[in-house]
């Protein structure tokens, strides 16, 4: 019998049917268009099929190592951080609700935040420090234009953990003073007042790099 390779429509998830010297076998085309869905993706993890996990690792780990560097700035500490958060991915994917296109990667980047969190409590000796200098009525708002991430991301990692955790929470991930209270156990008011000395800082440090360029 020729060989032939062709789709069967009455399967899912690009599954294909290889006929080699008269016996047919399954075969999941990873080069198929849909590989960057994220149902697909979830379809052959449940089917599992053994190149499953690395497709979802190759089309998310970019985006993990953006967010968890925001966060820790050692590189061997974040792929330390970054193996514990894809342990975790990949033993609670069973008990993932697919919500739409999108939502398995921010569910996979709030583990990788929540792991960047905890490595962070961890390891300072004093994450949230409330200082007693005056902040300014209306600090500064950072001028950002001109300068690459990589010099903004290495400004935002000198910041002090406290600092740091604080603004990538408000600025990056969208919470809200309340949420960033309950998460880090902390109050309100001490979140806003880390976000401000945060951005003042940075805006400090900004200030100072441009006048170098």
């Amino acid at each position: 019998m020729q060989n032939a390779l062709k789709l069967n429509k009455e399967t899912t998830y690009a599954e294909r049917l290889y006929h080699k010297n008269g016996a047919t076998f399954r075969y999941f085309d990873m080069t198929d268009r849909n590989e960057h869905n994220e149902e697909y993706i979830l379809g052959l993890i449940k089917q599992n099929v053994p190149s499953a996990m690395k497709l979802l690792y190759d089309r998310n780990i970019e985006y993990m190592s953006a967010v968890c560097s925001r966060y820790i700035a050692d590189v061997n500490d974040q792929k330390d951080v970054l193996q514990e958060s894809f342990i975790k991915i990949l033993t609670s994917i069973g008990k993932f609700q697919f919500r739409g296109e999108g939502s398995l990667r921010s569910w996979m980047i709030r583990i990788t935040v929540n792991e960047s969190l905890t490595f962070l409590r961890k390891n300072a000796s004093q994450t949230i420090i409330d200082f007693e200098e005056n902040l300014p009525d209306t600090p500064d708002e950072p001028e950002i234009e001109g300068i690459s991430d990589e010099v903004i991301n290495e400004m935002i990692l000198s910041l002090a953990p406290g600092f740091r955790m604080v603004f990538n929470l408000y600025v990056f991930e969208n919470k809200s003073h309340k949420e960033i209270a309950k998460l880090l156990g902390i109050s309100e008011s001490t979140s806003a007042s880390q976000f401000l000395r945060a951005k003042t800082r940075l805006a400090r440090m900004i200030k100072e790099y441009k006048k170098h360029i």
